[in-house]
């Protein structure tokens, strides 16, 4: 299948690339490099395979149809955008221009080349703070995002739905799956791809930056929560599972498809059960320090999976927390520095 990856050089998207590539697909990635790393880039281009990078906004639609056009797109896993929470606040404006409007940008350049198949890359920050019985969180829990960046995701969820409700009014084929998640961690288990944001917001790869003498301390905002030991409880998903999980919803889409799936492991793990695995992964007694409570920071949160297993028959298969913080340790110390 002939597939185009938006933001194919941060994070998520390249491990994506390196999974279709894997499976014999052609792929294209598209990435502007604001946050994309051209060394995921570079980690790509050596592997076999039909690949291509464009270096190229998501907004611009003009150009993004081309490309579609040209590669003969089938399908869109769409991963661009910015994710930052706190910067949302401070710039909103620039989360709706990356977030919302690129992605109506891209969908209109879609139809105008007859690309009828997309994967969302989409988030739990669109629930806000569920409610003690929403959690696990699954999909019938409330959307009631509390930040421009989870506002700006819900944005895009809806004008896939309205347009697609449209589609099939009209007699003609769309379909979408859009995936929502927390905390995806770990590394390429090959070690070909790594985690390397910047700046770094993650708890696990902050942890391994302390622990190689790039940090002072961990950080943990707020040791006073309604929670066994006083800290955040969050879900921490593989990032190979997740692409997995993409995976398996583009091989389900069929036609007028409007699927809305929950991705994680079903559990949580706490910020202080974090550190210490990743001392113990380490081997370092690496330094601690607690402050403030973040605002709008709810003590639990961890996805209900059933309904991904239940219809695709997904699950994730690396949910031991300490295999997936040693993937990412065994790349961090290939690459102290990240692809720089």
């Amino acid at each position: 299948m002939n597939i185009l990856v938006t933001g194919g050089a941060g994070y998520i998207g390249s491990h994506a690339a390196l999974r279709l590539l894997s499976d014999n697909h052609a792929v294209t990635v598209i990435d502007n490099l604001v946050r994309g790393n051209r060394g995921a880039i570079e980690a790509l281009e050596k592997l076999k395979g039909d690949f291509l990078f464009v270096n190229v906004d998501v907004g611009d639609r003009a150009r993004l149809e081309t490309i579609l056009r040209q590669r003969r797109i089938e399908l869109v896993m769409h991963f661009a955008g910015l994710t930052y929470v706190g910067e949302s606040v401070q710039q909103p404006l620039r989360y709706y221009r990356a977030n919302a409007a690129a992605a109506l940008a891209l969908v209109e350049a879609m139809e105008a080349a007859d690309v009828k198949r997309m994967v969302f890359s989409s988030t739990a920050a669109t629930y806000g703070e569920p409610a003690p019985g929403h959690i696990p969180i699954a999909e019938t829990c409330p959307q009631n995002p509390i930040n421009p960046y989870g506002r700006s995701k819900l944005q895009v969820e809806s004008m896939l739905f309205d347009y697609a409700h449209a589609q099939r009014a009209a007699g003609k084929d769309f379909a979408f799956a859009a995936l929502r998640y927390f905390n995806v961690a770990g590394a390429d288990r090959q070690g070909r791809l790594g985690e390397d944001h910047k700046p770094e917001t993650h708890l696990i790869p902050i942890c391994l930056e302390v622990a190689l003498g790039q940090r002072e301390a961990i950080t943990i905002f707020g040791a006073d929560y309604p929670t066994p030991d006083g800290t955040c409880i969050r879900d921490y998903v593989h990032v190979e599972d997740l692409i997995d999980a993409h995976v398996v919803a583009m091989k389900a889409l069929r036609v007028g498809d409007t699927r809305t799936y929950n991705i994680g492991i079903g559990r949580g793990y706490s910020v202080r059960e974090v550190i210490e695995c990743c001392r113990r992964v380490t081997g370092i007694r690496f330094a601690e320090k607690v402050g403030e409570r973040r605002p709008g920071d709810p003590p639990s949160l961890y996805a209900d999976p059933s309904k991904i297993g239940a219809e695709l028959y997904w699950r994730a298969r690396i949910t031991n927390l300490e295999e997936i913080v040693a993937t990412a340790w065994r790349w961090k110390q290939a690459h102290p520095r990240g692809y720089s």
